[in-house]
């Protein structure tokens, strides 16, 4: 994808940029003592990353989550994608953003994908006006 420019929120506030998902995974996580389980909607990472000791160094791919629900998030890993294809197909820059809605809410608009239970927007970014330079003798 040549998404260089559409950022990705992640939900503890920080960005991916989308050139850098090599997949979108949703799975449930164990319940730690009386909590119950819950799911996580994750992108994955060109960036692999190593946990572990000396003798027992593992080496996985890259997490990021962008969603925690009670229930699993059917079709979100699709709709992100089906979003993220069309800003690849207009040369897009800006953000996208998460939120959870109502299920059966359809979407609004070309920059707006849901399923399960989770809706992407995208926010274009700003167009630079007349006074913003931006050409290399300014910076």
């Amino acid at each position: 994808m040549g998404l260089s420019n559409v950022w990705v929120q992640t939900h503890s506030d920080g960005l991916v940029r989308a050139d850098q998902v090599i997949g979108i995974e949703a799975h449930s996580t164990a319940g730690v003592g009386d909590t119950p389980s819950h799911w996580l909607l994750d992108v994955v990472l060109t960036t692999s990353v190593g946990s572990g000791f000396r003798d027992g160094w593992n080496v996985t791919a890259l997490h990021r989550t962008l969603a925690q629900t009670a229930f699993p998030p059917e079709g979100a890993a699709t709709a992100l994608a089906r979003l993220l294809a069309r800003l690849d197909a207009i040369n897009a820059s800006g953000v996208v953003t998460l939120e959870k809605h109502g299920r059966g809410d359809a979407d609004t608009d070309a920059f707006t994908s849901s399923a399960g239970g989770l809706r992407f927007r995208f926010a274009p970014f700003p167009t630079t006006g007349p006074d913003d330079r931006s050409d290399g003798e300014y910076l």
